[in-house]
């Protein structure tokens, strides 16, 4: 199971929050308050469930820091007696207002390893301790001047229930056609962006602030399948050769093999706009989200349609 390390916990939105700033027109968006506030309760939670985990008989006064009235808790577990290796808060429920219900992922391992029977009766030493990921609820008041507090000792609770996959609005994948020539735009663009291969402003549009990842974490990087934004057949609207008017603009899902320097691959999935300048494609952002075909606040809009 993949666990967001925290306290930071790392679908498409067309140009909403591009990692460069680009002139293109983005649908609206709103942002809540409650996502906006999330982040404070959030951390606070994890580092709450993460000293709580690790205390124990004689360390009760760490938990001062989250919970006041520590002083009448009452631990019977040696200290460190279990180690946290990872925590995120997986979800935020807001009680009332600056108040909230944060359940927070742990991923716990015991210390002291579990005896073996049979073989370690042999020589064959101690089963190792393996972590298992437990979730925890813990309540949170905020204060004035921004300050936090845990009402009380976290509650154990099950896991949340996994979502389904929300539809996106782009068309169907397919391999990359080098006679595309917004694909070269592409393989030239990651190649240089996660490998380091070349000058990355080759392929962004002018006044772009996007820059290679350094170090190259991958030594190489090749397409996968591309969908696009109002198609199934990526690119087929601008053939080789035909002209392309400047300022044309494409809304791809891309999915990348890059392989690290040891060879090991890893796939990756980008949102990339592309635009048309002096009959080329350039990257114009690498966006933050996927497009989804339905609007996760009204449930029937279509973003980006207006």
């Amino acid at each position: 199971m993949l666990l967001l390390a925290g306290p930071a916990l790392g679908a498409w939105a067309l140009l909403a929050q591009p990692d460069v700033a680009v002139g293109a027109a983005a649908p609206e968006r709103t942002v809540s308050s409650a996502v906006e506030t999330s982040a404070g309760p959030s951390g606070f939670a994890e580092l709450f469930v993460s000293a709580y985990l690790e205390a124990g008989e004689g360390t009760e006064a760490s938990l001062a820091a989250f919970l006041p009235d520590a002083e009448s808790v009452v631990l019977s577990a040696d200290p460190g007696s279990q180690v946290v290796e990872q925590v995120a808060a997986v979800r935020v429920r807001a009680v009332s207002d600056g108040y909230w219900a944060v359940t927070v992922a742990a991923r716990i391992r015991p210390v002291k390893a579990a005896a073996a029977t049979e073989p370690a009766a042999q020589g064959q030493g101690h089963v190792g301790a393996a972590s298992v990921l437990r979730y925890f609820r813990v309540p949170v008041r905020s204060w004035p001047a921004g300050a936090l507090t845990a009402v009380s000792l976290p509650a154990e609770v099950g896991a949340p229930a996994v979502g389904k996959a929300p539809a996106l609005i782009y068309g169907q994948g397919v391999d990359p056609s080098q006679a595309d020539a917004g694909v070269r735009t592409l393989g030239g663009f990651f190649a240089s962006y996660l490998a380091g291969e070349g000058e990355l402003d080759r392929y962004m549009t002018p006044g772009s602030t996007l820059t290679s990842i350094v170090p190259a974490p991958y030594a190489s990087a090749k397409l996968g399948r591309i969908a696009e934004y109002g198609t199934k057949a990526p690119g087929a609207a601008f053939p080789e050769g035909a002209e392309i008017a400047d300022g044309t603009r494409r809304r791809l899902l891309v999915d990348v093999m890059a392989a690290d320097h040891a060879g090991v691959e890893r796939p990756l999935t980008y949102a990339v706009a592309l635009k048309a300048r002096d009959g080329r494609w350039e990257v114009e952002a690498v966006e933050a989200a996927p497009l989804l075909a339905v609007s996760a606040g009204s449930g029937a809009t279509k973003e980006g349609s207006k």
